[in-house]
């Protein structure tokens, strides 16, 4: 069983920082997905990918996984680059 570590990212859509702090370990999918035959929906039986458990901070995910045997892959956050300019700088 493997699993990822990550920060979610800041949502492009709005301007509001909610839940980035938050370290997300997620779950590797253990089988592919396949289409329903009545209905064409994608699923699997894998009941592992619906799971994603939420930590403070880098090290209390790492203390987990290291706790319950799971093999971990941490996703660095990458920088945040703030394109600094003024309004009228859009009509240039």
């Amino acid at each position: 069983m493997s699993a990822r570590i990550y920060q979610r990212p800041k949502n492009a859509m709005q301007s509001g920082k909610a839940r980035t702090a938050d370290w997300l370990l997620e779950f590797a999918p253990a089988e592919a997905k396949k289409p329903d035959p009545l209905m064409g929906w994608a699923g699997s039986g894998d009941m592992q990918a619906q799971v994603i458990l939420t930590f403070g901070s880098e090290a209390e995910a790492r203390a987990y996984a290291d706790r319950n045997g799971i093999a971990v892959r941490v996703s660095p956050t990458p920088p945040r680059r703030l394109k600094l300019q003024s309004y009228a700088d859009n009509f240039r």
